[in-house]
């Protein structure tokens, strides 16, 4: 299983997720062409995306998703919530629906799992390729204890690491929307991240790609001293990280 991020950020995000038998992308938030223009610079048609999986229906993770669809017609794989959602934005699709805790598209197992977003239906996966596990997390809150057990020791983790509390409390943004972005429908800070991190990570993980980036609450320098010190708090020890951009690619991961 190979991945890589393709956008990440509040102006937009999309993920690839590519095996022997399927390449699939996780969001569609930024421009069709954006997209076009970084897959044909890996030598990927466009065409070969047959599925998109979609974690919400906030525009910077759909934005991208009706032109695409009319010129290359992947399938949409949603569970009955999405779906329903979806056509609200959209229209009509080709679409696959999943229940609502696992899904399977060629050789790829996905586990689904809800995370707490002030956006219908948000969710976030855990997605399997034979021995080999990523999970991507963008957009919550909090994460539900529940989860814990499936979310340990994974090879990859994309993970929401959204701003610095003391950024986010002195800058530019209002009042009312610094507490959104706090909430637990919100956006994970450092801190949060760091910790979940923490308590995630295994012998077996080899990377840690940081997402969802805010622009004006947050630095590089932020996010790896904040997951440093936790790091240190907890007697641990990980060097292997990436911290995904709003328009960058990341280098294409083998998991």
């Amino acid at each position: 299983m190979k991945v890589c991020v393709l956008s990440s950020g509040s102006k937009g995000n999309s993920t690839l997720i590519m095996t022997d038998r399927v390449k699939i992308l996780i969001d569609l938030g930024t421009t069709c062409s954006y997209i076009e223009n970084t897959l044909n610079n890996m030598n990927i048609n466009p065409n070969e995306i047959s599925y998109i999986l979609v974690t919400h229906t906030h525009s910077d993770h759909i934005k991208g998703l009706k032109v695409f669809i009319k010129k290359y017609n992947p399938t949409i794989y949603v569970n009955e919530k999405l779906l329903s959602l979806l056509k609200e934005e959209i229209g009509q699709f080709k679409y696959q629906i999943y229940d609502d805790k696992k899904a399977i598209i060629e050789d790829l197992v996905i586990n689904v799992i809800k995370t707490s977003h002030d956006a219908e239906g948000s969710i976030g996966f855990v997605i399997k390729n034979n021995t080999s596990s990523l999970v991507h997390i963008t957009d919550t809150g909090y994460i539900n204890k529940k989860y814990f057990e499936i979310l340990k020791n994974n090879d990859l983790y994309i993970m929401e690491s959204n701003h610095d509390i003391k950024m986010l409390m002195d800058g530019p943004y209002p009042y009312y929307l610094q507490q959104r972005v706090r909430s637990d429908k919100g956006h994970l800070s450092n801190n949060q991240a760091s910790k979940y991190l923490c308590e995630f990570i295994g012998d077996k993980t080899k990377k840690i790609i940081f997402a969802h980036v805010s622009e004006h609450n947050n630095t590089d320098e932020k996010i790896l001293t904040t997951f440093k010190e936790t790091l240190d708090d907890n007697n641990m020890e990980f060097d292997n990280i990436i911290i995904a951009k709003q328009n960058e690619s990341t280098e294409l991961i083998e998991v």
